[in-house]
């Protein structure tokens, strides 16, 4: 299981670069899209494989649980990943404009971090939903009790990460030098 979800994220960044290289630099805009439509589809093998491995008696294990974990991730932060890279290779292979920087300080900082906070937040909330879609799938909630071994974690991280995100609206970074 280990390394389909390693092969999932190899697959979405391959697919990525792929789309966007075909776009900037061979100008095929309509394979590129094809290709960038395509980068949803990794989390779709992960999820019916996990489903299919945990369905045909494969013993419930936190590899499970990292998969859930993962298309919470793609799910939360993906568009935005997408994004990101777009912009950088708009601008290194087409002249774009420079790419748009997270805002390092004062209320616009804060606000980043809080957008930032609410994605990961929603991550979690679909890795739990995945989890229960497997509990559920299974049908026997004392097997599937080692799927649920990583969010425990996750939530310490999370609350961390709320701590230090929302940190930032009490007393938001200001620039150096003044």
């Amino acid at each position: 299981m280990i390394f389909l979800i390693v092969g999932c994220e190899i697959g979405f960044w391959a697919l990525l670069v792929t789309g966007l290289a075909v776009r900037y630099l061979l100008r095929a805009r309509r394979l590129s899209n094809v290709l960038l439509v395509s980068v949803p589809m990794v989390d779709v093998v992960l999820l019916a494989a996990s489903v299919v491995d945990l369905r045909s008696g494969a013993p419930a294990s936190p590899a499970h649980g990292l998969a859930a974990i993962y298309i919470g991730v793609s799910v939360a932060f993906g568009h935005q990943m997408i994004g990101w890279a777009d912009q950088r290779f708009a601008h290194r292979f087409a002249g774009g404009p420079t790419p748009v920087k997270a805002p390092k300080t004062g209320s616009a900082h804060a606000a980043y971090e809080r957008g930032q906070w609410l994605r990961h937040l929603l991550a979690y909330i679909v890795a739990a939903a995945v989890l229960g879609i497997f509990t559920l799938l299974v049908g026997d909630a004392h097997r599937t009790l080692r799927l649920w071994s990583v969010m425990a974690p996750w939530a310490l991280i999370l609350a961390i990460d709320f701590v230090i995100s929302f940190s930032y609206t009490i007393t938001p970074r200001r620039r150096r030098g003044i």
